[in-house]
């Protein structure tokens, strides 16, 4: 549940920045009718996102869309490998496991070793929104969109076409609980057809344990230039580096595991918008550097030796939307993907590398490349009803070919509603960890896959100010990747089914309030941690003069920290509540409270998460 209230220096009006949105790009590569695609795509504007103060997309996403669940293990700061969280989970399926993918601008962003993304590095100083996805996007985004995509839109200016010089300038300062310190500054410059975002972050906390703290600080660049009436290009870099150290579980105490993560990733992109066809070209990397040791628990000797690795996910993306006729979309598109990883233990007092038994076992190094077309075509075959269906078949140099089918249909029976079904296939090819690192390492693995089912009714009412949404989803997932005896190598043998079912609406009251609501239930045959049975939320955004408020409140039923024969399942209930005034037009106040209900709970198992935090700090607008 989720309550906000914004306000400036003069009478606001509410925004509705998170709704069902009505044009996404996400799921359809080109600026596409939502109501007119058979897969749901959930938008959470940028002022939702920078309501309750926070410098991650990630826990706004988990309230605001039904369905997607987030593993936390203190206030600030989700950390990597042992003991890290920030793992999510969408209809149960997780992106620790690579099952769920994140972009930026449409490029995937994982670590290319072991597949999964990097929560820390997912910052709200880039996004101008967030377009989150439900269901596999394999057909556009290949590998690792089995549960879905997120998506991070930079944030990027339009262009004057009057050629006028504009700029703005933002600073944030807040600090709270446990020595928590977050500043962010940014500017953004609209000079004719040249357009510039520039953003730096710094954030800090001890956390509420011992041995668990957080340090971050990171930058971002954008800039564009309109090279035509029907071209325009674009350039992002954004880079960030975290310290974190984990503590350990409550039971198992460990000391000295302490990481130092540097990520970055960047794109430049030509894009091309007439009048029948649109299309883009990009080139893009994501890369990080990983120093990590991995610490010792009490009575044990400390490690003689740090983890290291280094990797990187780079390629080059290539697609052109046609309107063959009037009624006719069809959407081509080429990708190319290099993944480089090295993983090896260094060892401290010499700074050589490690060669012993185990420690070769448990280090890598190599190149994979993946290559994949795909065609998407959408039909209007009467004013009521849109049938799509697209192939890809992508190709793995380690893993081999998979062809990637998808077919949806949507019929509008009135103008305001809508019903949609979706058949779609996801798929995971293995990653370097799964072929080559550990005991558990298997060079025959093939890609995990899965088969999606959905149905969905979507309405809008009282001239779009009411709009409601109803999905059911059957799931059947096979050829996971899973160890079947303890230290022996992983097998292609895993089977699941998930289903469900997830409620969503929002109804914009009038100029001040705007009330919504999603829950969400989940049924597994083969539970994972991180997922519950039942998430809840509901919301009211309010704003009058001066004055801002946010306030929340979820509820989660039957969340798994520990699955397998013995799962350990928690429920919790959450309160926040940002409390802000607009001093004047360059100056706001603001402060905040999270879990408010002090609430005992755990998301990841082992480490309990703190009661009650509060921060307040200000922003400045020049």
């Amino acid at each position: 549940m989720s309550l906000s209230l914004q306000a400036n220096d003069q009478d606001e009006s509410i925004q509705d920045t998170t709704r069902i949105a009505e044009v996404v790009v996400t799921g359809s590569r080109s600026a596409t009718d939502v109501r007119h695609l058979p897969m749901t795509v959930n938008t959470i504007g940028r002022d939702r996102l920078l309501a309750n103060e926070r410098t991650s997309v990630l826990p706004t996403i988990m309230e605001e869309v039904p369905g997607v669940v987030l593993t936390s293990r203190g206030m600030m700061g989700y950390g990597v490998s042992t003991g890290g969280s920030g793992s999510i989970n969408v209809r149960g399926l997780s992106s620790g496991a690579g099952q769920m993918l994140v972009l930026i601008d449409g490029h995937p962003q994982y670590q290319g070793i072991f597949g999964h993304g990097i929560a820390d590095a997912y910052q709200t100083m880039i996004a101008d929104r967030v377009e989150v996805l439900r269901g596999p996007a394999s057909l556009l985004y290949g590998s690792n969109a089995m549960g879905g995509v997120v998506n991070i839109v930079t944030r990027q200016l339009e262009p004057s076409s009057e050629g006028k010089l504009s700029q703005h300038t933002t600073i944030n300062a807040g600090a709270g609980s446990y020595g928590t310190v977050q500043v962010e500054g940014s500017n953004q410059l609209r000079a004719g057809r040249f357009t510039s975002t520039v953003a730096a972050q710094y954030q800090r906390s001890d956390n509420h344990r011992p041995n668990m703290g957080f340090e971050q600080y990171g930058g971002f660049l954008s800039l564009g230039y309109k090279l035509s009436g029907h071209w325009n290009a674009s350039a992002m870099a954004d880079i960030t580096h975290f310290n974190a150290s984990n503590p350990g579980t409550i039971l198992v105490p460990k000391y000295d595991n302490d990481q130092s993560i540097t990520r970055g990733s960047a794109n430049l992109v030509v894009e091309n918008n007439y009048a029948g066809t649109s299309g883009a070209i990009s080139i893009y990397n994501n890369y990080g550097n990983h120093h990590i040791d991995d610490g010792f628990e009490a009575g044990k000797a400390p490690q003689t030796d740090y983890f290291r690795s280094r990797d990187a996910v780079a390629g080059v993306s290539l697609y052109q939307s046609v309107m063959a006729t009037k009624s006719t979309r069809i959407t081509a598109g080429f990708d190319y993907q290099h993944i480089y990883g090295r993983a090896w233990y260094e060892d401290k007092a010499s700074g050589a590398t490690v060669t012993t038994g185990q420690r070769r076992m448990q280090s890598t190094h190599g190149h994979a490349n993946e290559v994949a077309g795909y065609a998407d075509v959408r039909q209007e075959i009467t004013k009521y009803v849109t049938l799509s269906a697209g192939l890809r078949y992508d190709y793995h140099s380690k893993a081999g070919g998979e062809w990637i089918p998808q077919a949806g249909l949507v019929v509008r029976p009135i103008e305001i509603g809508e019903f949609k079904f979706m058949f779609s296939k996801g798929f995971r090819n293995p990653t370097y960890k799964d072929l080559y690192l550990y005991g558990t390492a298997n060079a025959d693995l093939r890609a995990e896959s899965m088969l999606n089912y959905e149905l969905s009714w979507h309405h809008r009412l009282l001239d779009s100010r009411l709009t409601y949404g109803v999905n059911l989803f059957l799931i059947d997932g096979k050829n996971m990747i899973q160890v079947v005896v303890p230290r022996t190598p992983a097998q292609n043998v895993g089977e699941f089914r998930n289903m469900g079912v997830e409620v969503e609406a929002a109804w914009k009251v009038n100029d001040h309030w705007r009330l919504s609501t999603n829950h969400s239930y989940l049924h597994m045959d083969n539970a994972i941690v991180g997922a519950p049975d039942y998430k809840g939320y509901i919301g009211a955004d309010c704003a009058y003069g001066k004055f801002t408020a946010a306030a929340g409140f979820q509820q989660l039923v039957g969340l798994y920290t520990q699955s397998g024969a013995n799962p350990v399942q928690e429920n919790a209930s959450l309160l926040h509540m940002t409390l802000g005034y607009r001093i004047c037009k360059q100056l706001k106040i603001w402060a905040k409270g999270e879990n408010l209900l002090a609430q005992k709970y755990e998301i990841n198992l082992g480490y309990p998460m703190p009661k009650a935090t509060f921060m307040g700090g200000v922003t400045i607008d020049l």
